[in-house]
């Protein structure tokens, strides 16, 4: 069995994690990270999105781990793999990547009771333009938002960052899903959101742990999910990209726990 998180909550019933906990969401978060890099060549036209689900799910079992969606309010897989204008939420199946298809693959894992939560973005063969400046507008996103982490600032100066940034770029930011708070649960305070006001909201204070997720969409912002009560996609049927990462609050800043071991959490990027 898990052991009782542990820390302090603040008002907004938020964990404060103590120093020693960082070391569990590295171990995690680093797992997480890994079977994303690793899945990486199992992507190609012609790749079904079930034989990449089945592959990390091989790959969570060899190391030991345990997958923290598989059986999670009846969800069967161990990845969402979201092509073009899913949103998020995607089930893997039959579905064949066809090219110039775009995918986010998320996986949250369970090490040592410790959870670690990260997805990003692939393409299957030739990258379209179009979807190129997206996951590059959606990646800049992301990173700003993590900038934008430290004690005494707030949530509301997170979302600020990421959709004053991607509504510039004349895109827009997915309203209707948000970050969590983690750590020894998968989803727990606060809501993380990608949009707001900057100075509004809980105030950061060291030990948070916390996803940040951006969702940006081509076209408008809105979403709708559809019959299999899982899957979100864009009303407009426009492309969507998100990246995620699992960061940890420190006395001067912001620990990523799901740094890429292989340096690949971008596409495009060696």
């Amino acid at each position: 069995m898990n052991e009782a998180p542990r820390g302090r909550l603040t008002r907004d019933g938020i964990r404060i994690h103590e120093p020693a906990d960082f070391d569990g969401m590295h171990k995690a978060g680093r797992l997480a990270a890994q079977l994303l890099d690793e899945v990486a060549e199992h992507v190609f036209v012609g790749q079904t999105t079930g034989t990449i689900d089945d592959f990390i799910r091989t790959r969570i079992e060899q190391e030991g781990a345990t997958s923290a969606t598989i059986g999670y309010k009846g969800y069967q897989h161990a990845t969402c793999i979201s092509v073009n204008h899913v949103v998020c939420h995607g089930i893997p199946g039959d579905k064949k990547l066809k090219d110039g298809d775009i995918l986010n693959i998320d996986v949250t894992v369970i090490v040592d009771g410790w959870f670690g939560d990260t997805s990003r973005m692939y393409v299957a063969g030739k990258l379209p333009r179009k979807s190129e400046r997206l996951i590059q507008v959606t990646y800049d996103a992301l990173m700003m938002g993590i900038d934008a982490v430290k004690p005494g600032n707030t949530f509301g100066d997170i979302g600020h960052a990421i959709q004053t940034y991607v509504e510039a770029q004349r895109m827009s930011v997915v309203r209707d899903f948000c970050g969590h708070g983690l750590g020894r649960v998968f989803h727990a305070p606060p809501n993380v959101l990608h949009y707001g006001r900057a100075g509004t909201g809980p105030v950061l204070e060291e030990g948070m742990f916390f996803t940040i997720e951006p969702m940006v969409n081509l076209g408008r912002h809105e979403t709708k999910v559809l019959g299999d009560d899982w899957t979100a996609v864009t009303r407009d049927k426009s492309l969507s990209a998100q990246f995620e990462h699992s960061v940890g609050v420190t006395s001067d800043g912001v620990d990523i726990f799901t740094h890429s071991p292989a340096g690949r959490f971008h596409p495009t990027y060696e």
